[in-house]
């Protein structure tokens, strides 16, 4: 498995990624859903370097330009409710790319504790395509693990990018041994070292779903 690591590059990705930890600005959902916009139009313009682009000619007012363009767009593929606004922002770079949705939750136990449960998906076939899955926080990593594996439930990818703002330490080491035979690259913003008992990255920056949507009964 690839993994890239996109911020602490002194590009204007950092400032995104300040502006969405930051407990000030959080207060303004609308803010937190443009930065989280914004992120994923950069992280959409990195991932375009690896896809495969044949030449075209394009006939302009003056003559024939050979350019490069996409072979191929790709499926977004995305977790909710959190992920949504990343999606949108893959989607305005790839504005012509099919879509995938992904229902996935935190069941809780009356001890605290939980698991992951898969429950909808909505997506076109995915035989032979790139797929780009999207979710703003990679925690323990199950969440991601199990959106990849449904992946396959509606055909072969080709080639799968795995994007998450902000990861756990612990999160990206479970990813990379789960799916190390996979054909799989995963994008990062930035990864965190410590994760606390509830599964939240820290510092991390919270729930990003209760951030951009509102707060949420959690399912018991």
């Amino acid at each position: 498995m690839e993994i890239n690591i996109l911020g602490n590059n002194h590009s204007i990705l950092d400032q995104y990624l300040a502006e969405i930890r930051d407990v000030a600005i959080q207060t303004d959902p609308l803010r937190f859903r443009e930065n989280l916009y914004r992120i994923g139009e950069l992280f959409a313009y990195e991932i375009s370097k690896k896809l495969k682009f044949n030449v075209s000619e394009v006939q302009t007012p003056l003559g024939i330009a050979k350019v490069p363009t996409i072979e191929q767009q790709p499926v977004l593929a995305t977790i909710l409710r959190a992920g949504l606004p990343m999606h949108n922002g893959l989607l305005k770079i790839f504005d012509r790319a099919e879509n995938c949705f992904i229902s996935a939750f935190r069941k809780y136990t009356d001890e605290g504790e939980f698991e992951i449960e898969f429950e909808y998906m909505a997506s076109p076939s995915l035989d032979n395509k790139v797929v780009i899955l999207s979710d703003p926080m990679l925690a323990s990593g199950r969440s991601m693990e199990i959106g990849y594996k449904a992946l396959f439930s509606k055909g072969t990818p080709s080639h799968v990018h795995l994007a998450a703002i902000i990861s756990s330490r612990e999160g990206v080491d479970y990813v990379a041994e789960k799916l190390k035979d996979e054909n799989v690259t995963l994008w990062l913003g930035a990864v965190d070292d410590e994760m606390n008992s509830h599964s939240y990255i820290v510092p991390g920056l919270g729930d990003a779903g209760d951030l951009a949507f509102g707060e949420k009964i959690d399912s018991k």
